[in-house]
């Protein structure tokens, strides 16, 4: 049987803590919200379908947001991508927005602002056959 990930929002954050408090703030806010440890596992993930929209952190072991994106970008994927990080940088703010992400915000990040960002982007996701 198919999991659908309709209308989630995933969170992809190497820290535990991020994760759940974003978790919890998307919870609040009436969001649905799956987490994901690595850019790996939610990359494997999407093979059951897209979230809605997609928080993600940039600087990780491993795969990182900027691998996350190029992978997403390659595969031709319409999911919205708000990137957060906490090595705030001119460079990675275009690098990150070059491929696609549609927001881009430094942590901590401010929780209205993150929220009023996923109202406005999330969309129905796609589920692949």
């Amino acid at each position: 049987m198919m999991v659908k990930i309709k209308d989630r929002i995933a969170i992809v954050d190497d820290d535990a803590a991020v994760r759940q408090a974003l978790r919890r703030l998307l919870n609040a806010a009436a969001l649905e919200a799956v987490s994901y440890s690595s850019g790996a596992e939610f990359l494997e993930a999407l093979a059951s379908g897209e979230p809605s929209c997609v928080i993600l952190d940039m600087h990780m072991p491993g795969l990182s947001g900027l691998d996350v994106q190029r992978h997403l970008a390659k595969s031709k994927s319409t999911v919205p991508v708000i990137v957060i990080t906490g090595h705030d940088s001119p460079l990675a703010r275009e690098e990150a927005m070059a491929l696609g992400a549609r927001a881009y915000l430094a942590k901590p990040v401010e929780g209205r602002l993150l929220i009023a960002q996923l109202r406005k982007l999330a969309r129905p996701a796609k589920v692949r056959n």
